[in-house]
This record gives structure tokens, sequence and C-alpha cells, in this order.
């Protein structure tokens, strides 16, 4: 199996079978490195093909990704320089408003050099993935903008917010993807750019031995619980 000279524990195993892409753990290695899922993602959430990523990172890959005390799901850099972070929140608070207020903080103070002119700061999105439809208006996904409350215009600083709702099911681009999130079995998603990095993780020898050390790892450090909430 690789990591370990035994077969690894049932358990292990266990877990990672049940494990789906609304799973943070799960999505983070699934999209480490994975410039043709997130293409796919960024295509279907803005309705454009002209998406081109050049780069993904997850904190898998890079340690501290971002400053100290930040973790970060995912962030994604396209041929624009236009940044997107992808998180996904399974409850409510972790997509508290402020949430997204810290994260955009924390990209500005990573992306944004000193002597780095305001029209050259970068545009960005911070893009949840989130299991209810915390909004609870049945809409697939929701889009916040500064504006200028009086003018009814867009204020202009490139900063934007998206809430994905992991509840929409209809039978377009966006739903389809939010069954491929929420389903467990490779053979019966939708989309095959991300149903073969599933299987390659849950049926793949080296794929399983990633995960299963992975999952030592946080039995170690005391947090295995975490994993698929």
């Amino acid at each position: 199996m690789g990591f370990f000279e035994t077969d690894p524990p049932k358990k292990y195993l266990e877990i990672l079978q049940q494990l789906r892409l609304i799973d943070d753990t799960f999505f983070d290695v699934c999209f480490d490195g994975n410039i043709e899922g997130m293409g796919l993602l960024l295509r279907i959430f803005f309705h454009r093909d002209d998406i081109t990523v050049k780069e993904v990172i997850t904190q898998r890959s890079a340690n501290n990704l971002y400053g100290r005390g930040a973790r970060f799901d995912v962030i994604a850099v396209d041929n624009s320089g236009k940044i997107y972070n992808v998180e996904i929140q399974r409850a409510n608070e972790g997509a508290n408003p402020k949430r997204a207020r810290f994260n955009s903080s924390l990209i500005d103070s990573r992306e944004v050099n000193k002597g780095t002119k305001p029209q050259d700061f970068p545009e960005f999105w911070i893009i949840f993935i989130t299991e209810k439809d915390i909004f609870g208006a049945n809409l697939p996904m929701y889009h916040i903008e500064h504006i200028v409350t009086e003018l009814n215009r867009p204020f202009g600083d490139a900063a934007h917010i998206i809430y994905v709702n992991g509840e929409y099911r209809e039978n377009d681009s966006l739903g389809l993807l939010m069954q491929d999130f929420f389903c467990s079995e490779p053979k019966n998603m939708h989309y095959q750019e991300l149903a073969k990095r599933v299987d390659f993780f849950k049926h793949d020898n080296k794929g399983v031995s990633t995960m299963c050390e992975l999952m030592d790892n946080l039995r170690e450090e005391g947090r295995l619980e975490e994993i698929g909430r």
C-alpha cells in the first residue's frame, strides 16, 4: 500500500469510502494542484469558457498558506492574475459574512506589496460552497458586492464574494456539480474531471495510501474526528 507496512486500518478505509467533495479535508486533497478540476468549477460558477487556471494551491501544498493563523481551503490564480479563494463550509457559522471579510483582508495582505499602486491591486473572489442554503431563498448562487448605497452603483473595489448553494439540484451545470459534491461514489458522478480524481484517492493504491497517511496524521494530532464533518 505504500505508507503502511501492512494493510491500513479498516477504520480509515471505511471513512475514506464515505468522503465526498463537500467534506473540506477531502476537497483540499482532491483539488491540490488540480488545475483541470478548478477550471471546471470556475467555468460553471461564472458561466464562462475563457477562464484558464494557471495555479492551484491548498493547505497541503503550502504550509501556513497566506500567513500565520490563516487556513484557506483552495487558492487559484488565472492567467490574468485574478485570484479565487474557494472554501467548503458545511456549518452555517463557518460561512459568516465576517469570515469572508477576514479572508479578504488576508488575501490583500499577501498579494499587495509595499509600494503597489491601488489601481494595480488584484481582483479577487471569495467563494463559499455551503452545505445548506444559508440565505433560504432557493437560489443557486448569491453574489455579494460593495455598492455606493445612495447611488445604487458598484463601489469598484475589485473584491467579490459568492455563496454557492450546496442544496441546489436542478438539471443544469451547477445542479449537476452540486450533486457530484455530495456523491461518495465516483462512478455515479457527472463530471469526469472530478470523478477521476475522487476515484484515484478512493481506489488507487497510491491515492488510498495518501489518504490513510493523512488520516493517521490527523489521528496523532487528535483531529481524526474532524474529517468528514
